[in-house]
């Protein structure tokens, strides 16, 4: 049996689309594997901002290596990391445009910055987001 050209060119596509779905299915497992603390187990809450607190201790050591540059100003590894956080989801305490900056937190096994971020505000304060803005806790620290 002989598969002509445009069938055999309808396999290939079928197989590639396949292998595409089984890397982003892992790639998808390995970012949820290392967020950190889930949010809705976080039982002390921060007065100021009404967010979870979550102790540096508890987050992914990723977190701390970001924590650390930060508070050395850099170098950063992504040309993102430290511009302006809009907080649009309006989830953080409102502020002035420009109070919030956002840095990357590395996830192992991922080629791309991933979900994960710490944002700072002007006034000291650090919060951790495992899901691309979706929830924060406040990083005591």
């Amino acid at each position: 049996m002989t598969l002509d050209k445009r069938t055999l060119r309808a396999i290939s596509t079928v197989l590639v689309a396949l292998v595409a779905v089984v890397v982003w299915w892992f790639q998808a497992g390995s970012d949820e594997a290392d967020k950190g603390p889930d949010p809705s187990a976080v039982v002390e809450v921060d007065t100021e901002s009404g967010l979870g607190l979550v102790s540096v201790d508890s987050l992914p050591a990723q977190a701390e290596d970001t924590l650390d540059l930060i508070d050395a100003g850099g170098p950063f590894p992504h040309d993102r990391d430290g511009v302006v956080f809009g907080n649009y989801e309006g989830i953080l305490p409102q502020k002035q445009r420009g109070h919030y900056h956002e840095y990357t937190v590395p996830t192992p096994g991922l080629s791309h910055r991933g979900a994960r971020r710490i944002v700072t505000g002007d006034d000291g304060e650090y919060y951790w987001t495992p899901d691309h803005y979706a929830t924060f806790l406040r990083i005591d620290r």
